[in-house]
């Protein structure tokens, strides 16, 4: 389910696109699944046109959904080649934590610092 919040800082179409990138990422949303159309979805949210198609765009963009013209957006499987690629980013993170001797709590640490860095 999908809930925007029009009071948040936070756009809507990135509300959306960050909704539908962890339901894909969650597997909420499994690879094949067809989503619903940029106007249908518009509609059901109360958001324009405009702002669903941004939000499919980006999720298109980062390979997480794919448009086959009049057939629709499908979710692909590039959610789960994100998710191999985050778990082979975070072992070799790991590695070299432990090469330099870094204790753990301190290395998640820095993980929080970057991820809150833009």
């Amino acid at each position: 389910m999908i809930v925007i919040d029009p009071a948040s800082p936070v756009p809507p179409y990135e509300q959306l696109r960050a909704q539908l990138a962890a339901q894909i990422h969650d597997r909420a949303l499994a690879v094949g699944t067809r989503l619903p159309t940029i106007r249908r979805l518009a509609a059901d949210l109360g958001l324009a046109v405009n702002t669903v198609g941004r939000a499919y765009r980006q999720l298109e963009e980062a390979g997480l959904i794919e448009t086959r013209g009049a057939a629709g957006s499908f979710v692909t499987a590039a959610g789960e080649q994100s998710r191999e690629q985050a778990h082979q980013a975070a072992a070799d993170y790991a590695a070299v934590i432990t090469r330099l001797g870094i204790d753990s709590a301190e290395a998640v640490r820095i993980v929080q610092a970057a991820l809150q860095s833009p």
